[in-house]
């Protein structure tokens, strides 16, 4: 599990870039109290560009 801001370094995007796609659902993602933890699973088809749409 990443935080969003360490899947905004492997991105090489900022952070809000990060809670915005979150926000719209292209980004799977798990609320852990107040904190957002993303899969790793979830960054790999950013980092190979096949993003979901």
């Amino acid at each position: 599990m990443l935080t969003v801001r360490e899947v905004a370094a492997l991105l090489k995007v900022s952070a809000a870039t990060v809670y915005a796609l979150v926000k719209r659902g292209q980004l799977e993602h798990l609320r852990v109290l107040n904190s957002i933890r993303v899969p790793g699973a979830a960054v790999a088809p950013f980092l190979s560009g096949t993003r979901p749409s």
